[in-house]
């Protein structure tokens, strides 16, 4: 029988789940490595996630597997969480738990179509929601190269359709400079008790 960690729910744990998603291209990554040192120095963990997705492919430090590779994993409960999104798998590992109970908080870059089921599992999650004006995304898409145009008009529509609950969500608009955005996710962090003060 295959077992998959995602589908339990947890109670509350020592340490605090920062939930940040938004759409393809919004600066997700840059935002995470952007913040990453200050992050660490308030010994708030970082997950690297698992994509079914080549691992010489441009874009975040991820962890790249087949698909079989990543049925596997799933089946073996290697996920805290697991989501497929615009043709590709996605896995948070498990080890963010260990993390969590040791008291650390930990980061995960998410799936805003899975923060239902984020929620569930993690209930005192802190939900970040990352922003972009849509012609900023569509440059940036176009910029990296990563897509055709055909699935940068996919991901777009995606982004538009794609509605989150209004409640418990913070809003952090990157479509302008990064550090602008790095220090309002660093106050917004201190302000729930993740960061010592200044």
């Amino acid at each position: 029988m295959q077992h998959d960690a995602s589908a339990e729910p947890r109670t509350a744990l020592p340490g605090r789940l920062v939930y940040l998603m938004g759409p393809s291209g919004s600066g997700k990554d840059s935002l995470i490595d952007a913040a990453r040192e200050a992050l660490a120095a308030h010994h708030v963990a970082v997950a690297r996630r698992v994509i079914t997705r080549s691992a010489e492919a441009k874009g975040e430090d991820a962890v790249g597997v087949s698909p079989e590779r990543f049925a596997h994993m799933r089946a073996e409960g290697d996920f805290a969480l697991s989501w497929r999104a615009n043709g590709l798998d996605y896995g948070i590992p498990v080890q963010i738990d260990h993390w969590l109970q040791q008291g650390r908080s930990v980061l995960v870059n998410g799936s805003r179509a899975h923060l239902a089921e984020a929620r569930q599992r993690y209930p005192d999650l802190l939900a970040v929601l990352l922003t972009v004006e849509p012609q900023v995304l569509r440059q940036r898409l176009l910029a990296r190269g990563r897509e055709s145009l055909e699935d940068i008009e996919r991901r777009l529509a995606r982004s538009q359709q794609l509605q989150l609950p209004g409640e418990d969500v913070y809003v952090l608009d990157n479509s302008a400079r990064l550090d602008d955005t790095v220090e309002r996710l660093l106050e917004f962090l201190r302000q729930q008790g993740l960061l010592a003060g200044r």
